[in-house]
């Protein structure tokens, strides 16, 4: 317990000297992201707060993973994983300096999270997995760089997400995955503590990317550990797969530049509506604790039923965002860009 104590605090308190360090980094650098016609902020803020959340977890994966030998999690798998989070973390940090290409971003996304994924190789999970866990890894990546877009949102999931794994992983017996997890839900908090409504520094892509890679690595462990769990680990996820997902879906269907910037995701069609970012974080914290976290509870203690379920929750979110969506476009249609010969 009270080493546990100790590398949470550790996940904090470094988190919040780095991050500190940040913002004084930021405006010396002129790191500023400006209000403009697709961002959500109104002043400018520095940005690049997540190399905290980084540099504290590459601290703590290896010191759980070295504090807590022999139980039951497989060696490989803690380096794999800080390996994986460099490319990712060097990409996004770069792209937070000046703009990087899609392609070298892709390229260091999946470098990352095939480095990541040939350690679970390594420990026993058939090849064929391999594309899956790719496409999964960068996915989750993306999205998660897609939903970090208001204060504190993406902070807040990452505590909420690095909770229930947690929790899902010391059920599962599995205590290194479970203090990795909470030392993310730990720097998470740290990081929301300058993040929260009104932002003091945003995360950047150094750390957003980071965050993805780091929710898909520890429900790709979990799900290795037993497969059931993967249900119950995606149920927490769901307000933003839901969200993110959605989005990229209706854009391609439209024919929008699907990787173009914009602010069509519901959770900024609802602060274009003229809800505050705090009353938007609120909403997701909602659907997550009063939906997701009991719904991620009866997945895990009814395992028989645990696909069922998930399948009923992510329903469940779709039809939420179909209707809140619906709703807030009645209300602000988009209107056609005016075109001039």
């Amino acid at each position: 317990m009270f080493t546990t104590i100790g590398w949470l605090l550790a996940s904090f308190s470094i988190t919040v000297v780095i991050v500190r360090a940040a913002i004084g980094y930021a405006h010396r650098r002129g790191l500023l992201d400006q209000p403009g016609q697709r961002r959500s902020h109104t002043r400018a803020t520095p940005r690049g707060g997540g190399i905290g959340i980084v540099l504290a977890m590459l601290v703590c994966l290896l010191g759980a993973s070295w504090v807590l030998p022999g139980k039951a999690w497989w060696h490989p798998v803690p380096g794999g994983l800080c390996a994986a989070v460099l490319p990712v973390a060097l990409a996004g940090w770069w792209d937070d300096h000046r703009s990087l290409p899609i392609l070298p971003r892709l390229g260091a996304q999946v470098l990352g999270v095939g480095v990541f994924s040939l350690s679970l190789l390594a420990t026993g999970t058939r090849w064929w997995w391999l594309p899956l866990l790719i496409a999964g890894g960068v996915w989750s990546i993306n999205l998660h760089n897609f939903m970090d877009g208001i204060d504190g949102l993406l902070a807040q999931q990452a505590i909420f997400v690095g909770a229930g794994l947690a929790t899902l992983a010391w059920a599962a017996a599995q205590p290194v995955l479970a203090l990795a997890a909470a030392c993310m839900a730990g720097s998470a908090l740290g990081f929301w503590c300058f993040n929260r409504p009104p932002a003091r520094i945003f995360m950047g892509d150094v750390g957003s990317g980071s965050v993805g890679l780091l929710i898909f690595a520890f429900t790709a462990m979990l799900w290795q550990v037993d497969p059931s769990l993967l249900w119950p680990a995606l149920i927490l996820s769901s307000a933003f797969l839901v969200d993110a997902s959605l989005t990229l879906l209706t854009r391609m269907w439209l024919g929008r530049r699907w990787h173009a910037a914009h602010r069509e995701h519901l959770y900024q069609w609802m602060v274009r509506r003229g809800g505050t970012h705090a009353r938007t974080d609120a909403a997701y914290l909602g659907w997550n604790l009063l939906v997701a976290a009991p719904m991620g509870w009866l997945a895990w203690s009814h395992l028989h039923a645990a696909l069922t379920t998930t399948m009923v929750a992510y329903v469940g979110a779709a039809v939420a965002w179909l209707y809140l969506k619906r709703r807030l476009l009645r209300r602000h249609p988009i209107k056609a860009p005016h075109v001039t010969a």
